[in-house]
């Protein structure tokens, strides 16, 4: 997965199609672990962690997704960006490097002090004490560290290392969560489990870093150039935070208290198997699509050919995929989460629909990231959250758990059908 652009030309589909596949084929250790470690956390939710479990654990991951969204899906995006076509070690790869340091540490305060300010309303379904938030920061920091480690190795293309670690986590995290649970342990120490299963790579993370050349010594002095290029990043992430995890953050909240813990879970699996199929693509699209798409900005024309090739790929087989897990629903779901839960079953197709919709629209979504378009990036996702709060409005007192699904759909096809238009030259010869 070289980050270099090859051939300008928009006359070899097969050439892009070959690297996008042989790519995909290198993250599939990675895809496949991950979903195995996700299956199994699942798994062990639904059966030890009691009624709700399964919506604590995603309440969980949501929160945690909020408080690392701005390194996550801001400065690191920004760092394979700029990064990949860079020589680790030298000036420049050293002003952005430090940059992403600075704004990591800025984006962890935050984070901390919003826990700290709001922890009610942000960890109140915990039911945490003063410990178990003292432990979630120190986690917190842990993983905020690890991630951006993590992203220098696939910027660089250092793919066995990335593999190695991203497995190990895989394992760690849920082996954590099991040694709590069958010790007897409360979920909700299970969860901080969780946290430090993912935080403790950071230390081989550190050493395959430096055994890389990809942490040379930083200079004291902070490229101004440098916090404004990743800043851009940092500002689609916000949108993402307010109008992406938020959203979903405060509907989970609002079934939980209209449906209670039991019922929740119900819609809550279905959201959960949506997860863990969409971390297959997702990890495609990050660590194979996305580094190319960035590097070839500056060639329009075989930036064009790759989102083309790949929506070949992606919308065909996302719709095979989709069908036959519908088709195997009531098979599924008793095996990967417990027998009661056959009883979301009716909740499946909108679900399968709406992320249909989503897999289709993903690569056009993410040509606003690589093209760095902070104003239409959030601009779309403000206009998305609201068509989806609105169509929740609307939808959950008529149909009930099955009214926040349908609400996806409507979410999930008018912002593919915006894409579709607005980067109609994208997908059109």
């Amino acid at each position: 997965m070289p980050p270099v652009p090859t051939p300008t030309s928009e006359t070899a589909p097969a050439s892009g199609t070959r690297r996008f596949v042989r790519g995909s084929l290198g993250s599939g250790v990675v895809v496949v672990a991950r979903g195995a470690g996700a299956l199994l956390l699942n798994k062990l939710l639904a059966v030890y962690g009691g009624p709700g479990g399964l919506t604590l654990l995603a309440h969980f991951q949501n929160l945690l997704a909020m408080l690392t969204m701005l390194p996550n899906d801001g400065t690191h995006v920004g760092v394979v960006k700029y990064l990949a076509p860079l020589t680790p070690g030298n000036s420049r790869y050293r002003a952005w490097l430090g940059a992403a340091v600075v704004l990591n540490c800025g984006a962890l305060l935050l984070a901390l002090l919003a826990l700290s300010l709001a922890p009610g309303a942000l960890a109140g379904v915990f039911h945490p004490t003063a410990g178990w938030f003292l432990w979630f920061g120190v986690g917190l920091t842990l993983l905020t560290a690890f991630a951006l480690l993590n992203t220098l190795l696939l910027s660089a293309s250092k793919l066995r290392a990335y593999v190695a670690l991203n497995v190990t986590m895989s394992v760690l995290a849920p082996a954590a969560v099991a040694t709590v649970l069958l010790a007897g342990g409360s979920t909700t120490t299970a969860l901080l489990g969780y946290l430090f299963g993912q935080g403790s790579m950071l230390l081989p993370a550190l050493w395959l870093g430096y055994r890389a050349g990809l942490l040379p010594p930083l200079r004291l002095r902070v490229s101004g150039l440098a916090l404004r290029g990743l800043s851009n990043f940092l500002l689609m992430a916000v949108g993402l935070l307010l109008f992406g995890k938020a959203v979903d953050f405060a509907v989970r909240e609002l079934l939980v208290r209209q449906y209670g813990m039991g019922r929740t879970d119900l819609w809550q699996a279905v959201v959960k198997l949506s997860d863990n199929y969409t971390m297959v693509l997702a990890a495609t699209m990050s660590s194979v699509y996305y580094p190319r798409l960035a590097a070839l900005a500056t060639q329009p024309a075989a930036q064009r050919q790759w989102v083309r090739t790949v929506l070949r790929l992606v919308v065909p087989l996302a719709g095979i995929g989709l069908l036959l897990l519908y088709l195997l629903r009531n098979w599924l779901l008793p095996l990967l989460f417990e027998a009661r839960f056959t009883a979301a079953s009716y909740l499946l197709a909108p679900q399968l629909l709406a992320d249909w919709f989503r897999f289709t629209a993903w690569p056009l979504v993410m040509l606003f990231t690589a093209q760095a378009r902070v104003g239409r990036f959030v601009a779309v996702q403000a206009v998305s959250a609201g068509l989806y709060v609105v169509a929740l409005a609307v939808l959950l007192p008529r149909l009930g758990l099955l009214g926040a699904v349908w609400a996806s759909v409507v979410r999930q096809g008018l912002l593919l059908l915006w894409v579709g238009w607005y980067f109609r030259a994208y997908w059109r010869r």
